[in-house]
Formats: structure tokens, C-alpha cells, sequence
């Protein structure tokens, strides 16, 4: 592991930076030829009841193709989408990736319903060296995938964009394991931090990366990972809160309320985001903000946002990161979201989370012990009682604006309780069905009792674990 001083300055003259670049360029493809990285940017409009894509631009990225050529093909039929990049002539799968988008959560708002907006997405994949169709899917109302949408690529188009301009921004190494090829690469980007900020980004960046580290099952696949750190810096510290009138200049256009949840966090300037980004090595990315207002979101293969000032910084960099790299639902249900998970209540796609419509054919049951009763007892009557509280003093810390330090001894306070209620359950450390998840009292189960997919608690469930592994080989090429 190659930990470099924090003290490095992260501004640099182009001059400067070309060398780094160099230096990046020689850690990530080591011996082997350099496959370009093509990234492939459109508008992603619509409504509730409609969508629409148009392509904006072709770019050629800077940097080498990240990802290990052994593993090009996605099996683990994760994300509300999918894109494939197929040989023009003989349709060959060479590429695939599963992913989510902002566009579909927001397209269950009540916003939706009443106007259309328009969301920037990218796809990035190896850049093929002859004509290709990449084709795009989603999924229908009984999750299965179906095309809805398809551009052709031709590599030597004249419209492709093959030039940039060398970045004055030098990503830092606080994790380099080796070839990129051979690793997932994880980018984290500070927003929100000035110039002046540059030394708190990066221990910021160094702490809670090491944190994710002594999470399992990252901390026995730790070797695995090569971990960036990149920041654009801003006028002021800290990004927006527009629920509060708290408003700050941000290049990624990072801030919280988003879809009117005062603690979601995302960043919407895709473009801008890529841009930045494209300088350093990445499959995944992880945004810090520099405020202390608990908050984060993740989107499945898009990014993941921390607040990096709050109390409980370790575990949303960890809890998002897990919606983001995983694609792993959320298990709570008892805290108010912005968007809808439908009430349908098909079997959903994240493998943490059923409806079990058939508890013999439950899709973890090799977890399951033949004793343990499906669907699973727990304490659930107590815990909602007293998470309804809860959510009450939370809501009125809020609306009275008090200090973060009173939100974050109620957290400690409700952690404390679930604990407690927790211990004494018959149930504690197996692996069932527990009804209450994806955002839904009833009709959705989840693994264990408790997982930090659930509530504060500080590790993934069984079944969690799992799946993390299964992303990890796929993108370590294992």
C-alpha cells in the first residue's frame, strides 16, 4: 500500500500535471497495450409516463480503459438498466454493465406526474476498434430487461471528441495495489472543498476509505482495490442545503433536498462530474461533501455521496457506497423518502431485499437454516413503536434548525435501542425473512434482523456480503 504525504498540493500547472499523468498512465496498464476508454454521454427526458434519449457526444477519455478485459460481460443481473456493446456484423456481446440512473427514481415523484425533465447519463466501456451498436434496457414491470433504445458507433467517426486538455487537477494514490486492470479502481472526489481545503479533503479521503476497510467482506478483499482521491476546489466550503437557504457554487451541482428529502444528497451535473473524473483511473466514485449535515445518496454504477463533517461520515460512506457499488437496497422503512418504489410488489432486483412470493424458492435460502421459520419473527411491533418516535424528534430538530450535534445523539440514541431490542430476539444473527424493507412496512423482507443496509450498525448482512464479493470478482476480474 502506497500511502503519499497529504501535505502534496492537488493544484498543478499543466506542465506539472502532464508528468503525473504519465506516471498514472504506467500504473494502470503496467506491460500490457492500452485499450482506450470510450464514454459515451446523452440526455436521458421524460415524465412519469414517457422517456426519451438523445445522444450529445462521443469522447475518447484520457486515461487507459480501467476494468480487466477477462471479465467484459456483466452475469450479475444487477441495476434497473443494462447496456451492451455488440459487434455490428456478427452482434457479439463484447461489453456489458447493469446500472441505475437518477432519472428513474425521479420519474416516481410527484414532480413527474406534472412536468418533464431532463437528466445527463454516460455509459463508458472499452473503446472498440471497429463498428459497434450499443444497445440499452431496462426494466419492465416484471423486472425482466427490454431494449429501449440503441445508437451505432463507428470508432473512427469524425464527430468522436479524441482530444483533451491536460487537467490541473493531480489525483492522489491513497491505496495503489497495483495495474489497474487487475483492481477496481475507486475514485473519490472531494465537492464543496476550497483551495484551502485541500489537506482536510484528503484526510478525509484517507479515513473513511481506510473505514471501508475494515468492513467485511472489504477488509479481507482490501488488496483488491486501488483508491483515488480527486478535487475540483470551490469559492466556499460546503454545497447547498436549499431547504435552509444555505446556497454554494459547485461544479457537479452536488447539494442536498433532493426530490424534497432533506438528507439525499446527489450530485447532477453529470457531465461536469465526468469531466473531472476522466483524469483519474476509476470504475467507481465516491463524492465527499464538506459539510456536517448527516446526508448522502448512491445510485447503482453511477456515484455515491457522503456528508464527511457528520458524526456517522464512516458508516453513509459505507452504506452508500453499497447502494453504488452492490446495488444494494435499502432495508429501513420506518424514515420518509422522496421517490416510490412501486406497489406492485414484484420481486425486486436487489438481492438483498424479496417479496417473497414463494418462500421455498427464497434467493438466498442456502443462508437459510431449515429451522428457521419464513417469513421470520422479530420484534418488529416494539421496533416501529418506538422508530415512529423517533422520527418525530428527528422532524422537529429539523424544522427548528438545531444543531447537527442534537441529530446526532438521537442516531446514537435510536442505534442504542435497536441494539438492545435486538439481543433479546430469538432470531438475532439468522438469516430469514424479516418482513420490512425497500422503504415498505409489509410485503418486503430482508435478510437479517439487522445489517448496516438497515439501520447505523456498522456491518453487512450475510446476504450483503455476498453480494459485495460477487462485484468485487467481477471487477478484480476473480
Amino acid at each position: 500500500m502506497d500511502h503519499l504525504p497529504a501535505s502534496r498540493i492537488l493544484i498543478r500547472f499543466v506542465a506539472a500535471c502532464a508528468l503525473a499523468v504519465a506516471g498514472l498512465l504506467a500504473t494502470a496498464v503496467a506491460a500490457t497495450p492500452a485499450t482506450r476508454t470510450m464514454r459515451l454521454d446523452y440526455f436521458h427526458t421524460g415524465d412519469a409516463r414517457t422517456q426519451h434519449y438523445a445522444i450529445d457526444r462521443i469522447v475518447i477519455e484520457p486515461l487507459p480503459w480501467p476494468g480487466n478485459p477477462a471479465r467484459p460481460i456483466d452475469d450479475s443481473n444487477r441495476g434497473h438498466n443494462r447496456f451492451e456493446v455488440v459487434d455490428a456484423q456478427t452482434g457479439t456481446v463484447l461489453f456489458s454493465r447493469g446500472f441505475s440512473t437518477v432519472f428513474a427514481e425521479w420519474r416516481t415523484t410527484a414532480e413527474a406526474a406534472k412536468l418533464t425533465r431532463g437528466f445527463q447519463e454516460s455509459l463508458r466501456f472499452p473503446a472498440p476498434d471497429r463498428p459497434v451498436r450499443v444497445r440499452l434496457f431496462e426494466r419492465d414491470t416484471n423486472n425482466a430487461f427490454v431494449p429501449v433504445w440503441s445508437i451505432d458507433v463507428d470508432p473512427q467517426a469524425q464527430d468522436i471528441q479524441r482530444g483533451s486538455l491536460p487537467s490541473p487537477l493531480e489525483p492522489i494514490a491513497i491505496r495503489d495495489n497495483g495495474p489497474s486492470a487487475h483492481k477496481v479502481d475507486l475514485l473519490i472526489i472531494g465537492d464543496g472543498y476550497t483551495a484551502a481545503d485541500a489537506d482536510k479533503f484528503i484526510a478525509d479521503a484517507r479515513r473513511m476509505s481506510d473505514y471501508l476497510f475494515t468492513v467485511s467482506p472489504f477488509r479481507e478483499r482490501a488488496g483488491d482495490f486501488n483508491v483515488w482521491a480527486l478535487m475540483s476546489p470551490t469559492p466556499e466550503s460546503g454545497v447547498s442545503r436549499p431547504s435552509t437557504g444555505d446556497y454554494h457554487a459547485s461544479e457537479l451541482g452536488t447539494r442536498y433536498d433532493i426530490f424534497g428529502s432533506e438528507r439525499y444528497v446527489l450530485a447532477l451535473d453529470n457531465r461536469a462530474l465526468r469531466e473531472i473524473a476522466q483524469h483519474a483511473p476509476y470504475e467507481f466514485i465516491e463524492i465527499l461533501v464538506n459539510n456536517q449535515t448527516y446526508g448522502g445518496g448512491g445510485i447503482f454504477g453511477q456515484f455515491s455521496t457522503a456528508a464527511a463533517g457528520n458524526d456517522f461520515a464512516n458508516y453513509l460512506f459505507v452504506h452508500e457506497f453499497g447502494h453504488h457499488f452492490a446495488g444494494l437496497a435499502d432495508e429501513y422503512y420506518t424514515s420518509p423518502v422522496g421517490y416510490l418504489t412501486g406497489t406492485s410488489q414484484v420481486e425486486p432486483w436487489e438481492p438483498n431485499v424479496t417479496a417473497l412470493h414463494d418462500p421455498k424458492q427464497l434467493k438466498w435460502r442456502h443462508h437459510v437454516r431449515a429451522e428457521t421459520p419464513v417469513p421470520t419473527p422479530w420484534p418488529k411491533a416494539q421496533f416501529e413503536a418506538r422508530s415512529r418516535e423517533f422520527q418525530k424528534q428527528r422532524v422537529e430538530l429539523r424544522a427548528q434548525q438545531r444543531p447537527e450535534s442534537e441529530m446526532e445523539a438521537l442516531f446514537r440514541a435510536e442505534l442504542a435501542y435497536n441494539e438492545q431490542l435486538f439481543a433479546e430476539a430469538p432470531h438475532r444473527d439468522e438469516v430469514g425473512a424479516f418482513e420490512g424493507a425497500n422503504y415498505e412496512a409489509s410485503g418486503y423482507f430482508r435478510p437479517q434482523m439487522q445489517c448496516l443496509m438497515f439501520d447505523r450498525s456498522d456491518a453487512f448482512c450475510r446476504v450483503c456480503r455476498d453480494a459485495v464479493e460477487q462485484i468485487i470478482d467481477l471487477y478484480s476480474g476473480k
